[in-house]
């Protein structure tokens, strides 16, 4: 490089501080290959410290344990604190109660038509329950209840039969009466008494009046005398 003046090459580079000294630009690269190696050497030595880890007395101060020592204290102490909030007993809330559904009532089935539920006879043939209307059911699985058997088959009106189901599979002859007798039946699976939801009771028999379109019209959950669900009778042949 030649100065501003055409005097020859210049001894350094213009514009660089006085306190650099003189700076010159070999032609030949390989003239730098020492210093290249000194600035190599002083790189490595530092990635090498920044990634030793650190000892006791260095600015961190901490050993080589603890951080692997705090992380297993902090997960352990996550888990007890998430294992009470799990178990900690609470005060119940309004919308935590359960909601209870109720028991059909004998209101609440008026009006629904009959299962399609087979029953079955003394020689263990099966009955079709839709078969049977207009019928009157008494459920005699807890009672014989015979006198209330006795008084349905007399008081119902022509066409309509009055049938006896018994629990399991055994069947019963029907109680003798003046007029038309029972019919027994059997109701091994208990599909009716499901079909109810009418649990059966000792010394009590229940009763379907059933119409001939297979559409309960009243239900009597203990059968006592005709003369409570004489006015529903005439209903069923009609």
């Amino acid at each position: 490089m030649s100065d501003p003046e055409g005097q020859g090459p210049a001894e350094g580079l213009p514009g660089l501080p006085p306190e650099w000294g003189r700076i010159v630009v070999p032609q030949d690269a390989s003239a730098l290959a020492e210093e290249a190696e000194l600035v190599r050497r002083e790189l490595r030595g530092r990635a090498e410290g920044a990634r030793r880890p650190s000892r006791p007395g260095r600015p961190d101060g901490l050993p080589p344990l603890a951080l692997p020592l705090l992380v297993l204290l902090v997960a352990v102490l996550t888990t007890v604190a998430g294992l009470f909030a799990v178990t900690w007993p609470r005060p119940p809330r309004a919308g935590d109660r359960p909601t209870v559904v109720p028991h059909a009532t004998a209101a609440d089935l008026t009006g629904r038509a009959l299962p399609a539920l087979d029953l079955v006879d003394a020689g263990n043939a099966a009955v079709p329950l839709r078969g049977l209307v207009p019928a009157v059911i008494i459920l005699v699985d807890s009672c014989p209840c015979p006198e209330q058997v006795a008084e349905a088959a007399t008081l119902a009106p022509p066409g309509v039969a009055v049938v006896t189901v018994e629990g399991g599979r055994a069947v019963r002859p029907a109680p003798a009466s003046p007029g038309p007798a029972a019919r027994p039946l059997a109701d091994p699976a208990g599909g009716l008494r499901t079909f109810l939801r009418l649990p059966a009771r000792p010394g009590t028999a229940a009763a379907l009046l059933v119409d001939r379109t297979g559409v309960l019209v009243r239900v009597v959950p203990e059968l006592r005398s005709a003369e409570d669900y004489r006015a529903d009778l005439a209903r069923l042949a009609a």
